[in-house]
């Protein structure tokens, strides 16, 4: 029986490889679609109760031990930690994980730096779905977003959790197992971001139509406004951490300003995580972030691949923890009939027509003619293949695939509305990864905005792990809060 030291019933504590969904979890509301984020303030008894059930129900603890009561206290470890939830449309909490920062009560083992992930529980009625990959998973992007390594325990009898831990690029760190009370044995996984592309290869896929180097050396991208990756300022290709300050700002300003467009800088690493003097001070200048995006990537792309059509051709990958309800544009992984995909060195019309009408509003006709025009002339920036998937002739999905180097950039994937939950994006995705590969990229990398959980959700049960993450901090035009005098640019 593992009852922990000072609450140390490890992670893994309840078996990843769950029974059939059986349909009613402890919560009583039958599972259907289901999604992970911060428990509510009205969950938090329902997260106590899940946790120590499923730990109950593994035979971990007993239900009069001290631990069970801990685990009970759900209110308790929001006070100090973040705990996240799986929960179905219908309100059932489905499972739990608890992200606890080194420093704070709950961290056993985290050093600064890392987030200690504590207390993953699945209610076993919800088993075999990935919830708990998926908990795990959005942990790990929550690391990235705030710039921290992971760490946690478990027991050497979690095979299935091991396996888990290995496909999302843990690692075991024997040099920091430890023992909990009664002697129990317990061993330290760790968990560091993959290696990602940088701004500099990021920019080389998606290139702005005109740039602009203030004399402080910052590049400020103008494109007509046609996204933001390509209307955006990025800091020095020889200095990526220069500081941002009035001067710098003032310049990058005019020269949106000159351009009629709202001031848009691209924030890495410390610079757009909240609460330092740099967010303060864009604050006070009327900016505000506005997306924050997730760079995604795998190694493996010829695998990612094959998972998107439903194949895992690594030994033993299989998916112990079920692989869900659906992908971003909510289908399994079967073949759609009747699909068909092809690609070419340049967006066609009806390729542009989808894309623009997913971005912008505005197809290749009428008033959106300009402003399509741009939308070509920006895609065709670098070299790349455009895939279009078609149904009876009509355009229903498409992806751009662009190389660099040992890398290749997957972007602008669009599937209509009503082909979605068809497995189109799977498709599409599936040939983007295989043509990257055929075209002599190693690695794979796409950008998603944080907020579309079921494009992440997607991508995260193809195998691609969370690398960086940047954001977006934007000013109206017009807006000259905080400015002195123009800036005058050389």
């Amino acid at each position: 029986m593992v009852t922990g030291p000072s609450g140390g019933v490890p992670l893994g504590g309840v078996p990843l490889v769950g029974v059939p969904l059986v349909g009613v979890p402890l919560g009583g509301v039958p599972v259907g679609r289901w999604s992970v984020g911060p428990a509510r303030e009205e969950e938090l008894d329902a997260v106590g109760t899940v946790t120590a059930g499923a730990y109950l129900a593994d035979g971990l603890v007993d239900a009069d031990a001290w631990y069970t009561d801990e685990l009970r206290d759900a209110r308790g470890r929001a006070a100090s930690a973040r705990v996240l939830v799986a929960r179905s449309d219908e309100g059932a909490v489905l499972g739990t994980l608890t992200l606890a920062p080194a420093g704070g009560p709950l961290a056993e083992v985290a050093r600064a730096g890392e987030l200690e992930l504590r207390m993953l529980a699945v209610d076993p009625a919800a088993r075999g779905r990935g919830v708990a990959e998926e908990l795990v998973r959005t942990a790990l992007e929550r690391a990235v977003l705030e710039g921290r390594t992971v760490v946690l325990s478990t027991l050497d009898a979690m095979a299935s959790a091991h396996r888990l831990y290995g496909r999302l690029g843990f690692r075991p760190a024997p040099d920091r197992d430890w023992h909990g009370s009664g002697g129990i044995a317990l061993r330290t996984w760790t968990w560091t971001p993959p290696q990602g592309p940088g701004p500099e290869v990021e920019r080389v896929t998606w290139p702005p139509l005109r740039t602009v180097t203030t004399p402080s050396g910052w590049r400020v991208g103008l494109s007509e406004g046609l996204t933001r990756r390509a209307n955006s300022a990025l800091a020095p290709q020889d200095d990526p951490a220069a500081a941002l300050g009035p001067q710098v700002l003032d310049e990058v300003e005019d020269v949106f300003a000159a351009a009629g467009l709202p001031s848009v800088l691209r924030l890495d690493g410390a610079a757009g995580r909240p609460g330092g003097a740099t967010a303060g001070m864009l604050r006070a200048r009327g900016y505000a972030v506005r997306v924050t995006t997730l760079v995604l990537v795998t190694d493996d792309p010829l695998r990612a691949a094959a998972l998107a059509v439903g194949r895992d051709p690594a030994p033993g990958g299989e998916d112990g923890s079920g692989s869900g309800d659906g992908d971003a544009d909510g289908g399994g992984p079967g073949v759609p009939d009747g699909l068909d995909l092809s690609g070419r060195p340049e967006p066609e019309d009806d390729w542009l027509d989808l894309w623009l009408g997913e971005k912008a509003g505005v197809g290749t006709s009428g008033a959106g003619l300009s402003r399509a025009a741009a939308a070509r002339t920006l895609l065709s920036g670098a070299p790349a293949t455009y895939l279009t998937a078609r149904r009876a002739g009509r355009t229903v999905g498409v992806l751009r695939v662009a190389p660099a180097g040992s890398w290749a950039a997957l972007a602008c994937l669009v599937v209509a509305p009503g082909e979605r939950r068809r497995g189109t994006g799977r498709r599409l995705v599936a040939a983007g990864l295989r043509h990257a590969v055929d075209g002599g990229a190693e690695r794979v990398f796409l950008q998603v905005e944080a907020e579309n959980h079921a494009a992440r959700r997607l991508y995260g049960r193809l195998g691609l792990r969370p690398a960086d993450a940047y954001r977006y901090a934007e000013r109206p035009a017009g807006d000259r809060r905080g400015r002195g005098a123009p800036a005058i640019l050389a």
